[in-house]
């Protein structure tokens, strides 16, 4: 065809653009997918997506006492704490291949 790999070169671009629709649509099946972390033994949960949006929080009756607001506030803090943790590796384990190809700059020398 060309001289000088012309062709080697289109078909590393086609094959960076497989991968960037495939990082996309990896992202939104990301976003669809749920996480809940925990605190206190369950008694505060958050739900997160995968994104990283905090979705809910549900608190049990048992975490409530109107004379210590300060444990359940910390109870709540570490319940979302948990559930970015967990949203944080559900990013990892479904991101990293696709990430790590893009990452790499497409292999091309010194990049």
């Amino acid at each position: 065809m060309f001289p000088g790999g012309a062709p080697d070169l289109e078909q590393l671009m086609q094959q960076a653009q497989q991968m960037q629709q495939q990082l996309v649509a990896a992202q939104e099946r990301l976003a669809a997918e749920e996480v809940t972390g925990s605190a206190g033994g369950g008694l505060v949960t958050a739900t997160m997506t995968g994104g990283g949006e905090l979705t809910a929080v549900a608190i049990s009756p048992e975490a409530v006492d109107p004379d210590d607001i300060e444990t359940l506030q910390d109870l709540v803090v570490a319940a979302v704490r948990d559930a970015g943790r967990l949203a944080n590796e559900l990013a990892a384990s479904r991101m990293g291949p696709l990430a790590g190809g893009l990452g790499g700059g497409l292999g091309l020398p010194g990049a």
